[in-house]
């Protein structure tokens, strides 16, 4: 898995926090610095390997689009703004997503994973990784952060605005919603069965027409998934 050095720019405390969070929990984000303004992004992109900036385009000093002009070689830009009017002039300026906020974090999640599209191109079998790293993501508990390996999760639960997250020697409750997390983690084997459960494919010990068994723990499938959680389940059998 590759990851991507990255900048937060954004002079607003609030926005900034958010932005902090969810980039603190996508597990290919390595956030290097935040900077509440241009000269900071400067220093930063002369002593680090840059990949990503995520930028707000009001920022002291520096009006609109001004500064995306004045790189030469600029890494990829992820703009968050509460202004639309500038979109159109900032995708011809080949960024690569523009984010209007608030910024929800299924959103985020969206024009994060355009990078990687960006990069999953075809190449050379010899060029190919010979070991993958294990997927993980960070859900914060009070004033910390939890680590949860993708491979050890059993399933999540919602409960409202929160979800818990499962595995056979831990569980956590994080305040979250199940649809912005589900795109990310039906990626890697993961499936929703119900509007309240989703659970990990090769965690699952038995099942029937109404119910899957996972962890020791009987889950329903709901109404309106029945026929997409059959349709999964015989990929997995093979039929």
């Amino acid at each position: 898995m590759q990851v991507y050095n990255c900048l937060l720019v954004e002079d607003e405390p609030l926005a900034s926090e958010l932005l902090r969070d969810y980039i603190l929990q996508v597990p290919f984000l390595n956030l290097l610095e935040h900077c509440t303004d241009v000269f900071c992004v400067k220093e930063a992109l002369q002593k680090f390997r840059v990949d990503l900036i995520f930028l707000d385009i009001h920022l002291p000093k520096m009006k609109d689009l001004d500064f995306i002009k004045t790189l030469k070689n600029p890494p990829h830009i992820i703009i968050a703004s509460a202004f639309q009017e500038y979109a159109v002039q900032a995708f011809e300026l080949n960024v690569t997503d523009y984010l209007l906020k608030p910024v929800t974090l299924s959103r985020f999640l969206m024009a994060v994973h355009k990078i990687e599209k960006i990069r999953e191109e075809p190449l050379p079998v010899s060029a190919m990784p010979k070991t993958l790293d294990r997927l993980y993501l960070f859900f914060t508990v009070g004033k910390k952060k939890v680590k949860f390996f993708l491979d050890e999760i059993l399933y999540i639960e919602s409960m409202k605005e929160y979800i818990r997250v499962i595995s056979k020697t831990k569980s956590v409750l994080t305040k979250f919603k199940l649809s912005d997390i589900e795109g990310l983690l039906s990626e890697n084997d993961f499936i929703r069965i119900h509007r309240s459960f989703i659970v990990a494919k090769d965690k699952i010990d038995a099942f029937s027409a109404s119910e899957l068994e996972v962890g020791g723990k009987l889950i329903p499938i709901g109404r309106s998934y029945k026929e997409y959680v059959a349709h999964n389940l015989d990929n997995l059998l093979g039929k």
